[in-house]
């Protein structure tokens, strides 16, 4: 396994834990890699797998080389701590067949596979078992399968295999190509644009004007936003990644300061993990060389599960300093008809009559029907790209 240890720069944060992983096997080296693959036993990979995959090599979960160990994963999932004490919040797991585990025992290297077609190595250095029910519990703070991420997990076997991954084909859905930027770029770019503060933004749905002002309100305080979008798997009646991304580029291109927003992409996959999901989007913003972290209402929330503002009380369970990045908490934004501008219950004293405030299923509704929602909503230009997008899947 490479892995390269990064420059100090005083652009942008460190990586997590002083190290960004490369998990590619060198360019000269991937025909033997390859070679050797057509003789190992294959584990093919769903997508979210496959996605972590490619958050591992690219070196966005750094400092995890290849999927979690038993003492790591214990530790996250009972300390949300790696077992050296490093802040982590999210297992990072990979799961075989109970019933046929000979073919991954510790020792061995297995092919990683997508639709049969393998595209790294996996030295197996452990093969343990987790309870499933535990880690939803701790995880998730439910064991409800109608979760999403609950039912992701349960849909995987109890039985783990860890070691490093060495990437050597090529990487499944790799959509948008012109926004799909690693961390060794996204540090490159911020350099080069001389970004010291930076402030991610994470989001899996279109940015409405509420969103606008939270990204406004921290770019008055750094030097720069990127505007990380997830687009690996999420859930079915999420709008599709490509739609989001036309939304984004009609907003940036009119809205925002060219030379202080970089549009990337986050190729990982929602959990739907609540309060430990946002730590963990913290912590792969930071490998991309964030120094600042927005963290809004029910940040990475689903359903009822987790309370408006348990993502931002999460972050007061760790020492001041250990994550290594600056999270930024914003209560939930709107447009005051009385004060003529974007607020929050911090600054705006008027009541919820005065608010332009519309749920998913109204905005959806009126969409369906070919009505924008009003300007104080929604930029018009977005409006217009989901509503077009909704008139062609009829």
């Amino acid at each position: 396994m490479t892995t390269h240890t990064t420059t100090k720069t005083h652009f942008g944060a460190e990586p997590h834990g002083g190290v960004l992983i490369n998990g590619f096997a060198p360019a000269n080296e991937r025909g033997r890699f390859r070679e050797e693959a057509g003789s190992l036993p294959k584990r093919e990979l769903n997508a979210r797998e496959a996605s972590d995959v490619e958050m591992i090599a690219i070196g966005g979960y750094s400092p995890l080389a290849g999927f979690m160990g038993e003492a790591d994963y214990r530790s996250v999932v009972h300390t949300m701590h790696l077992a050296n004490g490093l802040p982590w919040t999210i297992p990072v797991t990979l799961s075989v067949d109970d019933n046929d585990t000979t073919k991954a025992t510790p020792g061995s290297r297995i092919a990683l596979a997508w639709e049969g077609e393998p595209i790294a190595v996996m030295s197996v250095e452990e093969q343990f078992t987790r309870d499933s029910l535990v880690e939803a519990e701790k995880v998730y703070r439910t064991t409800d399968e109608a979760h999403p991420g609950v039912a992701a997990l349960y849909r995987e076997h109890e039985t783990l295999i860890s070691g490093p991954i060495e990437v050597f084909g090529s990487l499944p859905n790799q959509t948008f190509p012109e926004h799909r930027l690693p961390p060794r770029e996204t540090r490159r770019l911020f350099a080069e644009r001389e970004w010291r503060t930076v402030v991610g933004f994470q989001t899996r749905n279109p940015v409405h004007r509420a969103h606008e002002y939270l990204q406004k309100c921290a770019l008055e305080i750094v030097d720069g936003l990127l505007l990380h979008p997830l687009v690996g798997e999420t859930k079915s009646d999420d709008i599709p990644a490509d739609v989001r991304m036309r939304s984004y580029e009609v907003l940036l291109a009119k809205y925002y300061p060219p030379d202080r927003v970089l549009l990337a992409v986050n190729p990982a996959a929602m959990r739907y993990g609540g309060p430990r999901e946002a730590i963990f989007h913290a912590l792969i913003r930071k490998n991309f060389g964030c120094t600042h972290f927005i963290v809004g209402r029910d940040h990475a929330g689903v359903g009822n599960y987790y309370g408006p503002y348990d993502a931002q009380h999460i972050f007061l369970e760790f020492e001041p300093g250990s994550l290594g990045i600056q999270p930024l908490f914003f209560e939930n934004s709107f447009y005051c008809k009385a004060c003529g501008n974007m607020a929050t219950q911090k600054t705006c004293p008027h009541g919820v009559e005065d608010r332009v405030s519309l749920s998913g299923t109204q905005v959806r509704e009126m969409l369906r029907k070919g009505v924008l929602p009003p300007p104080e909503f929604s930029r018009a230009e977005v409006a217009r790209v989901l509503s077009d997008a909704m008139r062609e899947e009829r």
